[in-house]
């Protein structure tokens, strides 16, 4: 359900603009995609588990409004990002 440290840390030198960069747009959408993710499979097993699933609309309605955000002030990064995460088809 939580990504571990080194998962966070592989997605902040993978998407961050800098060194240590955790606060970009581009990093905050990486880690709630992938935290959306494992909450996805774990519905898969566990389809009765309400109180996550309020989490999960939590995470999806946050990276939304990042990507609103992105979107907003530079187009060529957003969709850059949609491109590297498979967000949008």
């Amino acid at each position: 359900m939580t990504i571990s440290a080194q998962e966070k840390q592989d997605v902040i030198k993978e998407y961050g603009t800098a060194d240590g960069d955790t606060g970009s747009p581009e990093v905050q959408v990486a880690i709630l995609t992938t935290r959306i993710r494992n909450l996805t499979d774990h519905f898969k097993a566990n389809h009765k588990d309400n109180h996550s699933r309020r989490g999960l609309l939590t995470m999806v309605n946050k990276r939304r409004s990042l990507l609103a955000y992105l979107k907003k002030i530079d187009v060529a990064r957003y969709n850059e990002l949609i491109q590297k995460l498979g967000l949008r088809k």
